[in-house]
């Protein structure tokens, strides 16, 4: 169920943003894109070839519009980006990490099983794809995993734990610096009240935080995560939504400060105005690595 909301107007700064996009990426692209599409996907190339994309220039626009987002609204909390290289080849993720990313996020356990051990070990690693229980022990063995987005049941949390004691000595090995490191989640919810989407309902985030801070120990709830309406876009009352199941999550668990707990919203498509309205991470990837290729 959708919460209520309070309309903001404000996206003159991610306006700009697209179009500057466009007049560079305007040869690549048709002009029957949608507002909301993203003007600087790239066609997806052949599964063998590395994309021509400029991921430095593309991060370094992305950042300027969270920082131009952060100036002219005064903003006080910082935005983490995270660069979601699904289906990406190793070779873009390189040139990101070169242009100073550490961040990335990834929906497949096993592309990011296999990704992990070809990149630098200070990369910080966001799941933030559907997560089943059956694969949390291949999750757990990335030392440098830093934070599961997507938790939404007591039965995937209790896995977790689980699997991440008992890979404690086997992520050591591969980076001592990881010995005695909790795993931080966010807790999933649904702010769209769509069927097909992952997630808690919002009345039940508060509970699933409590359970997980009672029985997890190796588990620290750390935020909280939404995706938004079923185009992968959010609207303010998304994000409304997930700011009110931050206060309750930060009632239930005793926190005197509810901006200790993060908020994960928004994407290509609406991340300043998630920053603007509150996020402290957002999970872009079309706009940095070029259109997805599902085909490979």
């Amino acid at each position: 169920m959708a919460c209520s909301w309070r309309p903001i107007t404000t996206r003159s700064c991610l306006l700009r943003f697209r179009s500057a996009f466009a007049l560079r990426g305007s040869r690549h692209h048709s002009s029957s894109s949608s507002v909301r599409s993203n003007p600087v996907m790239a066609e997806a190339a052949p599964a063998s070839a590395v994309p021509d994309v400029d991921v430095a220039g593309n991060l370094a626009r992305v950042r300027a519009a969270l920082e131009e987002t952060h100036a002219t609204k005064s903003l006080t909390h910082t935005t983490r980006l995270v660069a979601v290289s699904k289906t990406k080849p190793v070779e873009l993720l390189q040139a990101a990490y070169d242009a100073g990313q550490r961040d990335f996020g990834e929906n497949y356990v096993q592309e990011l099983a296999e990704k992990a051990p070809e990149m630098p070990l200070d990369i910080r690693w966001h799941f933030i794809g559907h997560l089943q229980s059956n694969k949390a022990k291949v999750l757990c063995a990335i030392p440098n995993l830093a934070v599961v987005e997507t938790v939404d049941t007591e039965k995937l949390a209790l896995e977790l734990e689980k699997r991440w004691v008992a890979l404690a000595d086997e992520r050591a090995e591969k980076d001592p610096s990881s010995k005695g490191r909790v795993l931080s989640v966010f807790i999933q919810v649904n702010t769209s009240g769509e069927e097909s989407k992952s997630g808690v309902e919002p009345p039940d985030a508060a509970p699933l935080a409590a359970f997980i801070t009672e029985n997890c120990a190796n588990l620290k709830v750390a935020g909280l995560m939404t995706i938004g309406m079923p185009d992968y876009t959010a609207t303010p009352e998304n994000f409304e939504c997930l700011k009110k199941c931050r206060s309750d999550v930060a009632e239930r668990l005793g926190l005197p400060d509810e901006n200790v707990l993060e908020l994960s919203m928004g994407m290509s498509s609406d991340f300043a105005l998630a920053s603007e309205m509150g996020s402290t991470n957002v999970r872009v990837g079309s706009t940095i690595f070029g259109a997805r290729n599902y085909n490979k």
